[in-house]
């Protein structure tokens, strides 16, 4: 184990022994430490993987939606539907994840060779493009069915999140 770990894994472990949720660890952050959430990364973390982020570390769509469940006051039916929207979108921003790798090791191919390959960079970078189109239309549509999903005093904080940066897209 790397020795740097040691310090982690002895902190998670005070916190664990205090045996609930409630926040009795250190620094109030409950069982598990750092790990739980806590520390000093913010409060909800970010890349999402589906187009949100928050400050902090990477989460996947369960946290994102409490935080917006919390936020807006939605709903169960709300939360419901806004889970199959964030599902949808993530899914969307992991295949974008995969054709970014692609268009990378299409641009390496292309200048590997001993003759730049110029057609090969060029499939690389439409790639990359059809891509983020795809991403945009898929960031669109979710915004248009959240829209949907939303009252109107909902939408007003949804845009206030946008707006200062605590939500971002």
């Amino acid at each position: 184990m790397y020795p740097g770990m040691m310090y982690w894994w002895k902190h998670a472990r005070r916190g664990a022994e205090c045996g609930t949720e409630a926040g009795c660890g250190p620094r109030g952050m409950g069982v598990g430490g750092m790990w739980a959430g806590g520390g000093d990364e913010g409060d909800f973390g970010e890349g999402f993987g589906f187009g949100f982020s928050f400050p902090g570390g990477a989460f996947g769509v369960r946290r994102p939606l409490r935080f917006l469940a919390y936020k807006l006051g939605l709903s169960e039916p709300q939360v419901a539907e806004l889970a199959k929207i964030l599902s949808d979108l993530k899914t969307e921003r992991a295949q974008a994840a995969v054709d970014h790798r692609r268009t990378v090791a299409a641009f390496a191919d292309a200048v590997a060779g001993g003759v730049f390959d110029e057609k090969r960079a060029a499939e690389g970078a439409a790639l990359r493009v059809g891509s983020a189109e795809r991403l945009r239309d898929a960031v669109v549509r979710a915004l248009g069915r959240i829209h949907a999903v939303l009252e109107p005093a909902q939408r007003e904080k949804l845009a206030y999140l946008i707006r200062t940066g605590t939500l971002t897209l």
